[in-house]
């Protein structure tokens, strides 16, 4: 049944704010999937936050058009699910990724990243980044490394001084 104008509008609205908002975005071919597999991809989605908006090409050459995108989602094979992540960057490009790479029907056609159009080749490099979370990590560990190696080093001189003042203790035992 086809949408009424209404319907189109509001799914517009909804694309074109989701493009807004989104720190970084998604869009993937979704057809070909089964109820089973859409539920589980809209499950990841909704586990990391992420926002998933089902639109037709001509809406999303509107949205495009409106926020000064130079792409054009009539080259698009297949519907087009757009995934907005609204907290974490590779997020939205990291679950499409490993999805599409469990499941041979999904496509990534291109995103957007603080404002800007990217290509299905820039997502799929943003997707094998770390996350936000582990990027802080490893910043911490690496922050953490001089600090505690000075730490080994001066305890270092208290463990010889202990092992030394024990073998004189046995010796004389």
């Amino acid at each position: 049944m086809p949408k009424s104008r209404q319907q189109k509008e509001a799914t517009l609205s909804s694309l074109g704010d989701g493009l807004e908002a989104a720190k970084a975005s998604v869009f993937a071919n979704f057809q070909g999937l089964t109820v089973a597999e859409a539920d589980e991809l809209r499950g990841l989605c909704r586990k990391e936050g992420i926002k998933v908006l089902v639109a037709k090409k001509t809406l999303v050459r509107k949205a495009f058009n409106e926020l000064g995108f130079e792409a054009d989602p009539k080259a698009y094979q297949g519907g087009v699910a757009a995934f907005f992540g609204t907290t974490d960057e590779v997020a939205p490009a990291r679950i499409v990724n490993d999805f599409a790479k469990k499941h041979e029907v999904v496509a990534i056609f291109g995103g957007t990243l603080d404002g800007k159009y990217i290509d299905a080749m820039f997502v799929k490099n943003l997707a094998s980044l770390p996350s936000k979370q582990q990027l802080l990590a490893q910043l911490v560990g690496t922050l953490n490394a001089p600090v505690s190696g000075f730490v080994n080093v001066l305890s270092g001189n208290l463990r010889g001084l202990v092992s030394v003042l024990n073998n004189i203790k046995e010796a004389k035992a």
